[in-house]
């Protein structure tokens, strides 16, 4: 019996189910300080978790519950599915149900907090990584303390007063140091994996319902990508896991039954050393063990161009990678120069780097997807096609392309997009599918809390809920439609299809509006992944795209 309860919950009703590896992590770091913990996922209860949450509640009296919010949207541009208003429908229904305090965090969660603490009328909630936060905030609550001393603590204190308790002074850094609120709770040691375990993250299950498990090798990312969100969300540093623990968790689901595990990390080959150390010791226990079932792995990992070699190829050819997802995201220059950055702000690839791991990777016989964004900043016409038609040379299993961008409040393309507008008026290009008025955004610095800032990302000035999108207006769309805060960029779609051969359609994702086409890469309830599930298809939705029409006409059939 520990020391008290605390719930964990999994509202995320999106299908095919993604592995909530959060809650083991946080399960783990509450249990190896004394607490009794509780797992409810709703991911297999979407159509009644209401049921669910009554038959669990019903006798329990947890200390602490803790939610896990992974996305607050689709972040498909074209799409536009958000997601936090089941999410408050079910926090509503737990509120109704049991008094215990709230606290959410998660990487969408983190990506805007003080919004959504607001937003869920929640009590609290925790900015990147949780395992020291929930327990401390567990340990203050059960003993009566003050919320209040809990460093980095996000606190509601109600009316739209959201704050951040300020964090405790560093200490003096060493090389190998990190701060405290990016650093893992326990970086050598294995987070305990579970699968058919009541009241636990069922990780098998998820394998069998959406093909693939989950594995962190390291957090954070130092570098300053224009559209990501991953250094605020999750560390501007790097925070790596001790190289066994990595390992002695994919032998733990690879034990239980999950054979496909892709990488949670920012990128896999960002800080290099530290990935070949973790594939050299996979490499090792199954040289050294002939019965081991990291034989059986097969890995799936996201890539930059760079740092990349022939080595770290090798070894993942090896270990048993099954297939790289790199993120060049376009090929000219003059764009990519401010984008695609170090936290210094230099380069860290260029296209020559993309040629390599493409035919290294084919000397190797991995399969490869190269993801290309289109319509940031300075994309036009011309840049398009020349984009397109460079990216269709590379030798590749799969290519995809995303036209727009989601804009976060703390992505270096939030900040100066809201610099633009400077709170007096829209910026071309700015949209959202269920804006009424024109999009004007108001820069930190002269907003009165962090909560004014975040909230015009996700919501308009009447509260109802718009997430903010970029599309370059030099892309050759109407007038009309540049102007109109909810235009749809057709003409751009149109012309990306346009210039993709209809001999090169089955390796090609495209972006799609309803109607425009049969065919849809988003992920949120797709039909064709839903097909893959039904049949039994395992590893990377993008490895099964060229296969795509032939598996949709399958209905009753067991996978190749």
């Amino acid at each position: 019996m520990g020391k008290g309860l605390v719930t964990l919950v999994n509202p995320n009703l999106v299908h095919p189910p993604i592995t909530p590896y959060a809650l083991d992590i946080l399960t783990t770091s509450l249990e190896d300080n004394g607490f009794d913990v509780d797992v409810v996922d709703l991911s297999f209860r979407r159509d009644d978790w209401r049921t669910a949450l009554q038959e669990y509640f019903t006798g329990r009296d947890p200390v602490l519950i803790g939610i896990t919010i992974r996305n607050t949207d689709t972040i498909y541009p074209q799409e536009q599915r958000v997601f936090i208003n089941s999410h408050r429908d079910i926090i509503n229904q737990i509120k109704d149900l049991i008094t215990a305090p709230i606290v959410a965090g998660g990487v969408g969660f983190s990506s805007m907090p003080f919004a959504l603490v607001d937003y869920f009328d929640i009590p609290f909630g925790v900015k990147g990584p949780g395992e020291r936060p929930i327990v401390s905030l567990a340990d203050t609550i059960l003993s009566g303390g003050n919320p209040h001393a809990i460093p980095e603590l996000i606190i509601n204190s109600g009316g739209g007063r959201v704050h951040r308790v300020p964090p405790q002074p560093r200490r003096p850094r060493t090389r190998d140091a990190v701060a405290a609120n990016i650093r893992p709770a326990q970086p050598s040691t294995a987070y305990r994996r579970h699968s058919g375990v009541a009241r636990r993250v069922d990780n098998l299950a998820y394998y069998q319902r959406g093909g693939l498990g989950n594995i962190l090798t390291k957090n954070g990312c130092p570098f300053a990508c224009t559209h990501c969100v991953e250094p605020d969300a999750k560390g501007m540093q790097f925070t790596r896991r001790e190289v066994h623990a990595v390992v002695d968790e994919m032998e733990q689901l690879n034990r239980q039954g999950v054979y496909d595990l892709h990488t949670t990390d920012s990128e896999f080959n960002l800080l290099i050393t530290h990935s070949k150390a973790v594939l050299e010791e996979v490499i090792r226990r199954k040289h050294a063990d002939d019965t081991s079932p990291l034989h059986r792995l097969r890995l799936w990992i996201y890539s930059q161009p760079a740092p990349f070699d022939e080595e770290l190829m090798a070894l993942l050819a090896d270990a048993g990678c099954a297939g790289i997802n790199v993120a060049p995201d376009h090929v000219r220059e003059d764009l990519l120069n401010g984008w695609k950055i170090t936290a210094g702000g230099s380069r860290f690839y260029n296209g020559d780097d993309v040629d390599l791991l493409c035919s290294l990777a084919r000397t190797y016989e991995i399969p490869v997807m190269t993801e290309v964004l289109l319509g940031m900043p300075g994309e036009t016409e011309q840049t398009l096609r020349e984009c397109v038609e460079r990216s269709l040379r590379w030798d590749v299993a799969v290519v995809g392309y995303t036209l727009g961008i989601r804009v976060f409040p703390y992505s270096p393309l939030g900040k100066q997009l809201a610099e633009d507008c400077a709170g007096r008026f829209t910026v071309p290009g700015l949209q959202s599918n269920t804006a009424l008025e024109p999009i004007v955004l108001i820069p930190l610095e002269s907003c009165a809390t962090a909560l004014q800032y975040e909230r015009q990302f996700l919501f308009d000035d009447q509260g109802r809920i718009r997430p903010v999108y970029y599309f370059s207006p030099d892309l050759p769309e109407e007038r009309h439609t540049i102007e109109s805060p909810n235009g749809r960029w057709v003409n751009s779609l149109n012309l990306l299809r346009e210039l993709v051969p209809a001999s090169e359609h089955h390796r090609v994702m495209l972006p799609t509006l309803p109607g425009l086409t049969e065919d849809d890469n988003n992920y949120a309830d797709n039909p064709f992944l839903l097909q893959l599930v039904k049949l039994g298809y395992k590893g990377a939705f993008w490895s099964h795209w060229p296969n795509r029409q032939q598996i949709m006409r399958v209905r009753t059939a067991s996978p190749a």
